[in-house]
């Protein structure tokens, strides 16, 4: 199947290796960062097969051992050096920076945790890294045939893959319960309590949409609002949810200041909603919020914006937003509707005016693509590569 090669990102990490000393590709567990770095090891091999390339995983015992004292096994390496799970070691850093200004070396780490929890790799590696956020299976990497699976099971290769909805279900329970239960201590979170984070979890499954109340989910759980905000932080920051902060506009009207809540993969946020095949998502109360947080995260993958410019916009009682982009000086508007014949609201002509967003896109399941105004568009989510056209230069190279 051809979205196995995961072609743009094996390109991507290729050029910025082209470029960078030092390149970091995150995302969270079992994304595919192992597989999309052999990949580039093998056509790295076809290409200069003198290249020396040498690989640790830190979660084996005998590399983890090898780099005990990392400097004298790193010193005399030359060619490409591959650390996978660098989280474990993030003492390895100021090591990088020494060796990269000694000799002339690549080096390509993988980790499950963000930038921001990886915080030495921007204080030591300044000018030298270059950071690729890998995620799960996306839409573009699909068949059209087979967006309702990616829908209802979310990217994870082992879960969208899986031979049978009861296996990819069964799948995601395990990696849930594997998370709270192993990967969080190796992540170096301390004193979380496994039962605790996922009552949290659960609760964000009733959030997802919608802003985050840290007081009113701390009230319900028995803890204070600052265990809430730290453990939405670890949620974030090691790719399972996505905080979309507020845009402030200088409007004279007062805005939302907390950020949205969206869970990541919609087959996770599917696990704590209990459906397990298509006929319960479609008959499911949160239908409409699990299509908002699935099309919303394809939107941001496909036009792969900084995620410093992403933001939804609202004000107390007049009009918002989904989600807005900053991308290369346009304000590019969206909103999500589970339906196939969606309308102009009087919301949307406000986030026009206000926001003065120089487009305003409708996300919809299907093929579809239409104007309603010069200014605003509906677009079929399998259409997402054409919907900034003409306006917006927007190649098919990624598609």
């Amino acid at each position: 199947m051809p979205y196995l090669q995961r072609h743009y990102y094996l390109q991507e990490l290729e050029d910025l290796l082209g470029i960078f000393t030092v390149v970091a590709l995150l995302g969270p567990r079992q994304c595919g960062k192992s597989t999309l770095a052999n990949l580039y090891i093998q056509r790295l091999r076809q290409l200069l097969p003198s290249v020396s390339i040498y690989y640790f995983d830190l979660e084996n015992p005998a590399d983890e051992a090898r780099l005990m004292d990392p400097q004298i096994t790193l010193q005399d390496l030359e060619g490409l050096i591959v650390i996978d799970e660098i989280q474990r070691r993030p003492n390895l850093f100021p090591l990088l920076r020494h060796l990269v200004d000694c000799k002339p070396q690549k080096y390509l780490i993988l980790g499950s945790s963000s930038r921001d929890l990886i915080h030495q790799s921007s204080e030591t590696l300044a000018g030298r890294i270059a950071y690729m956020e890998l995620p799960p299976f996306t839409s573009f990497e699909v068949e059209a045939s087979d967006l309702k699976n990616l829908w209802l099971r979310g990217g994870f290769p082992p879960s969208f893959l899986a031979k049978s909805e009861r296996v990819s279900a069964k799948w995601r329970q395990e990696y849930i319960k594997t998370y709270l239960e192993r990967d969080l201590a190796a992540f170096g979170f301390s004193g979380i309590e496994p039962a605790q984070m996922r009552r949290f979890w659960q609760m964000l499954a009733h959030y997802h949409g919608q802003t985050f109340n840290a007081s009113e989910i701390a009230n319900s759980l028995g803890i204070n609002h600052k265990t809430a905000r730290r453990y939405l932080d670890i949620l974030h920051g090691t790719f399972m949810i996505r905080q979309l902060r507020p845009w402030f506009e200088n409007i004279g009207k007062r805005q939302v200041k907390s950020p949205k809540v969206y869970f990541r993969d919609s087959g996770i946020f599917h696990v704590f909603l209990g459906i397990n095949n298509y006929d319960q998502l479609t008959t499911h109360p949160k239908l409409g919020a699990s299509w908002e947080g699935f099309a919303l995260e394809e939107v941001i993958r496909r036009l792969n914006p900084d995620p410093d410019d992403c933001y939804f916009w609202a004000t107390s009682n007049e009009a918002e937003l989904d989600l807005m982009i900053l991308k290369d000086g346009r304000r590019l508007g969206f909103e999500f509707k589970y339906s196939t014949i969606p309308k102009i609201t009087k919301s949307m002509k406000i986030a026009l005016t206000d926001l003065k967003l120089d487009k305003l896109t409708i996300i919809i399941p299907g093929s579809e693509n239409f104007a309603l105004t010069p200014q605003i568009q509906v677009s079929g989510l399998e259409k997402i590569p054409c919907i900034l056209s003409p306006n917006y230069p927007l190649t098919n190279d990624r598609f």
